[in-house]
């Protein structure tokens, strides 16, 4: 079963220095973090604040190639997590079928985001991650700040990209 997400924030981990993209779910119950790599976050952080750059970064790219080819991005999943690690798959229409192709949650959610196509997390990942459940309707900066730098490294380990 999978839960649909959307991007909550961007925002730095206050122990280890590194990007984390805050996804929330629809129902506005649940966070999860994921920690992303500087170059994913910052292709992510221009498509969120809309801004164009002279060239197309890669993500781009990729878009425009599935636009080219007639492929729709149809949703993205973050479905596993593995040894500390996020993975995600791509699920694309082309052609008259479906095809899932692996991909790193950063990236997925980077072309998500440029294609407009819905964000989803498995139950499994969701029950197995760090989340947090919210009992409010809106969590602000502040209190995702506070709760992340109430953490313990060992609550958090090490997710990688």
């Amino acid at each position: 079963m999978e839960r649909e997400f959307k991007i909550k924030g961007l925002m730095m981990d206050p122990i280890t220095n590194s990007p984390i993209v805050i996804l929330q779910d629809i129902e506005k119950n649940t966070l999860l973090p994921i920690w992303v790599g500087i170059f994913e976050a910052n292709a992510i952080a221009l498509q969120i604040e809309r801004i164009d750059t002279p060239r197309p970064m890669t993500h781009d790219l990729l878009k425009n190639v599935l636009l080219n080819l007639d492929a729709e991005v149809d949703k993205i999943v973050v479905n596993q997590l593995r040894d500390n690690t996020f993975f995600a798959s791509i699920h694309l229409s082309f052609a008259n079928s479906v095809i899932t192709i692996d991909s790193r949650p950063s990236d997925a959610i980077a072309l998500a985001l440029r294609t407009d196509a819905p964000i989803f997390v498995t139950e499994d990942v969701i029950q197995n991650s760090r989340n947090i459940t919210l009992d409010r309707e809106k969590l602000e900066p502040d209190e995702v700040r506070e709760w992340l730098s109430n953490l313990k490294p060992e609550d958090l380990g090490k997710y990688e990209m």
